[in-house]
């Protein structure tokens, strides 16, 4: 496996000094993030779309530290009613890394409304009351299948090799089963972003979803959740209170180790390799107490202790 990072994760620095950290830190490359639900900073996708000039120079930055562009990523809701906008931004991103040779490129599978007209995404956690089916009926059918029919096919002409779609809440695939509902109807080019942050607090297991997806794990960010047990008690893991209130939270999103130790990691990384994953391991930094860069040096530091690196060389003996 190899190991990187979120761009976003180093967020508040220059693009030079995130590469010149990401060298000094031992990585083997950076997964850049190009808008959405980012305002990403290291990347203009317009100029990028627009300037051959640009994507030379932006790969060049990567080369001349020895790093490796791992993917591009589109991370927000190209399917909401009243943006249009994001779903430009991962179209436009499936184009340039088309153009910049990039096959893996990072997204949401969006969530639209509950129905035509409604302005608000809708999401259906719940089989009851009844209305809850039709709108699950509406999203699918009349949204979510027609638009990634049309990405599927985007990403054939531009080259682009694979779709990971991040298992994330509030979106039509969000765990195992509809992710591959939608893998089964699209094809072979939707896969999984396996971010086990999200199925901690949806309350999934992550080592099982790692058997369950099998080869449908096209990437995987390595991001903690630490569940708030005292307050988990009291409220659920239903949780919409403001994410910078740690406390008052019944989960949040922690460095790497602070929510699941060590021995979870190594398991984590094991089952992959036995699932037959030997892709990036992209940490993406998203704890709010603990500054970005030392939260990244240790999150490094844990997963290069227990990430396997080398093929394997077993061979039985002959007796």
């Amino acid at each position: 496996m190899k190991l990187g990072f979120v761009s976003d994760s180093l967020g508040g620095m220059t693009f030079d000094a995130l590469l010149d950290h990401a060298a000094r830190l031992g990585v083997s490359g950076v997964e850049v993030n190009t808008g959405g639900w980012s305002t990403a900073p290291h990347f203009d996708l317009k100029t990028m779309k627009a300037s051959a000039d640009a994507r030379r120079s932006f790969a060049n930055a990567f080369e001349s530290r020895g790093l490796e562009i791992i993917s591009l990523n589109a991370n927000g809701n190209p399917l909401h009613p009243t943006q249009p906008e994001q779903a430009e931004c991962l179209k436009d991103t499936i184009r340039i890394a088309g153009e910049m040779g990039i096959k893996t490129i990072c997204t949401m599978s969006g969530l639209p409304a509950g129905r035509k007209d409604d302005l608000m995404p809708n999401w259906v956690v719940s089989s009851w009351p009844p209305e809850t089916q039709e709108i699950l009926r509406y999203q699918w059918d009349e949204k979510l299948l027609p638009f990634w029919t049309e990405i599927a096919k985007l990403a054939r002409e531009c080259g682009v090799e694979r779709i990971a779609l991040e298992l994330h809440g509030n979106q039509c695939v969000y765990n195992v089963p509809s992710l591959l509902k939608l893998r089964t109807a699209i094809g072979p080019v939707i896969g999984a972003n396996l971010d086990p942050s999200h199925l901690f607090w949806m309350g999934a297991d992550p080592l099982v979803a790692v058997e369950a997806l099998g080869e449908a794990v096209y990437h995987v960010h390595a991001k903690d959740t630490m569940l708030n047990a005292p307050v988990q008690a009291k409220t659920s893991l239903l949780e919409n209170g403001s994410l910078v209130d740690i406390a008052a939270r019944s989960w949040s999103y922690i460095t790497l180790g602070f929510g699941h130790g060590e021995e979870w990691w190594r398991q984590f990384c094991y089952r992959l390799t036995m699932a037959g994953y030997d892709g990036w391991l992209s940490i993406e930094h998203e704890d709010v107490l603990l500054n970005s860069l030392e939260g990244l040096e240790k999150s490094i530091a844990l997963l290069k202790g227990v990430a396997p690196v080398a093929p394997s060389d077993f061979k039985p003996q002959a007796i």
